[in-house]
């Protein structure tokens, strides 16, 4: 029943991407505020996840899962019922705090449970699988909710969700801890943050700014000094949040890189895409769900298969071959993008990126959890999601930006010369549904030109995002294929020094915890 965290969290995922459209209109939220809605989540969820993963670990696993539970519930329901798009960044920003709560107690509570090295790639392909399941409901319940009811109904659809997953929990999961975990790092957590925050302010940022204006280079040398630091004070702290010492095991650091990689293309695409499929093709939002899900299907299917690919072509490999078709998926949908494409065009990429993610997640997922001791299971599962969230937010951030630099450039050169109110120009440029918006106020064969003209330099905007992620992705390919091991288990005969110091740290206190890790 941990997987119910999972779902909510990619239910409300790709809810929210079906919904965006619908905020522009309802809320006239701009193509950067868009971007901070999806992000703000990421980015306090992937600051403070190791951070509530070391609280798991000292103070209970069952019990973290269930307070993180509350409080993405309570935000949830601050979330629907918002007024405007800051008040909704703001819960969206609780929200993340609640999942950095929930995640890695749920996939450490599987670590701890499945203790069989196959029995655990097992249960985490089924942990990913729920990743594919909350993609195929999530587009399909927020295009039947969008029809029916207010937009916030998109978030108080976690509600129920959430109960039932407490309730279960609550009954079904047993509790575990090591009472010998070190102790929480609050300042590491404030400090990545803030460095994540500021890098992504400049990325979203730069398209309205100018990305050569001092405020968004000072800003993006700012969130480099403040990365910096963290990670000089994770290297001297007495107690940090990320062991910088794992990073030197490949098989934690190349699988979380990969990770990263395939994430940033697979987020960075829907989010772009469900504004293709309702802007630019003019789906509804329940029409637009049902056309996301090839990439589910895929994914749902794939995940659960992984580990058998992985024990016949090795983890290498099969990480690879994902990375490897994501990258081509999205590589095709570039290539057909234009003011004339149909859905029919970019099905075959899709499935593609349905299948990368598949083969991906899973397989990463457990060389990340499999290459820490049992006792650290609640940082390794932490440091998993970071990998997640970190390469999803700079996805969105990125391809955003990307697509909203070349949006305005191409509406800036269409408009050259027109008469236009200063207004009406910052709503146009702002994003496509203001553009659309501005079109049909004007009517005529002024709107219908100003429409297609907004249509043409979005899709334009939207190639050369994708190819931008197709190019991350296929570097994943080279990194993976470069850096990570072959077969990669707990129980490999050669776990490396620093898996191996920890390793002799956690059998220390296992009469205590009742964990018993295996020799290597």
């Amino acid at each position: 029943m941990v997987c119910v965290s999972a779902l909510v969290v990619n239910v409300d995922n790709t809810i929210l991407n079906v919904a965006l459209p619908t905020l522009v209109r309802q809320l006239h939220a701009t193509s950067s505020e868009l971007q901070w809605i999806v992000d703000s989540y990421a980015m306090v969820f992937a600051g403070l996840l190791l951070v509530g993963g070391s609280l798991a670990d000292r103070f209970g696993r069952k019990r973290f899962f269930l307070i993180g539970l509350t409080v993405f519930a309570g935000a949830s329901t601050g979330a629907g019922f918002s007024g405007s798009v800051g008040l909704l960044i703001a819960w969206r920003a609780v929200m993340g705090m609640g999942a950095a709560l929930t995640i890695p107690a749920s996939l450490s509570i599987i670590n701890d449970v499945f203790r069989d090295p196959t029995e655990r790639a097992r249960a985490i392909g089924a942990w990913a699988g729920t990743i594919g399941l909350g993609i195929a409901i999530g587009p399909i319940a927020g295009g039947l909710l969008l029809a029916n009811f207010w937009w916030g109904s998109v978030f108080l659809v976690n509600v129920p969700i959430v109960v039932v997953g407490f309730v279960a929990a609550l009954v079904l999961v047993p509790d575990s801890k090591n009472p010998a975990a070190e102790q929480p790092d609050p300042a590491g957590g404030l400090l990545s943050v803030a460095g994540l925050g500021l890098l992504l302010w400049a990325i979203i940022e730069a398209p309205t700014k100018g990305w050569a204006s001092g405020q968004v280079i000072g800003v993006g040398l700012a969130s480099l000094a403040v990365l910096g630091t963290f990670v000089v004070w994770e290297a001297r702290s007495r107690h940090p949040m990320l062991r910088l010492e794992l990073l030197s095991d490949r098989r934690f650091s190349i699988a979380a890189a990969g990770e990263s990689f395939g994430t940033f293309g697979l987020l960075g695409a829907l989010f772009v895409q469900t504004q293709f499929l309702q802007f630019d093709l003019g789906y509804s939002p329940l029409q637009a769900g049902l056309r996301i899900l090839p990439i589910a299907i895929v994914l749902v299917v794939s995940a659960p298969l992984s580990p058998v690919v992985a024990r016949f072509v090795g983890i290498k490999c099969t990480a690879a071959a994902g990375l490897a078709a994501i990258a081509g998926g999205l590589w095709q949908v570039s290539a057909v993008s234009s003011a004339a494409t149909t859905y029919g065009a970019v099905v075959p990429g899709m499935l593609l990126i349905g299948l990368g993610a598949g083969l991906l997640l899973p397989t990463a997922t457990n060389s990340v959890v499999g290459s820490v001791p049992q006792g650290d299971s609640g940082i390794g599962s932490a440091s998993n999601a970071v990998a997640l969230q970190v390469g999803g937010a700079l996805g969105v951030a990125v391809f955003g930006s990307v697509l909203s630099t070349r949006y305005q450039d191409r509406m800036t050169a269409a408009l050259a010369g027109r008469h236009v109110p200063t207004a009406a120009m910052q709503t146009i440029l702002g994003s496509l549904g203001g553009a659309l918006a501005a079109a049909d106020r004007a009517g005529g064969a002024t709107g219908a030109l100003l429409a297609r003209a907004a249509r043409a330099a979005f899709m334009s905007g939207n190639k050369v995002s994708l190819a931008v992620g197709a190019v991350v992705a296929l570097a994943g390919v080279f990194l993976v294929l470069a850096g990570l091991p072959s077969r990669i288990s707990r129980s490999s005969p050669d776990p490396g020094p620093v898996a191996g110091r920890r390793e002799r740290r956690a059998r220390r206190p296992s009469s205590a915890t009742g964990f018993k890790v295996a020799k290597p």
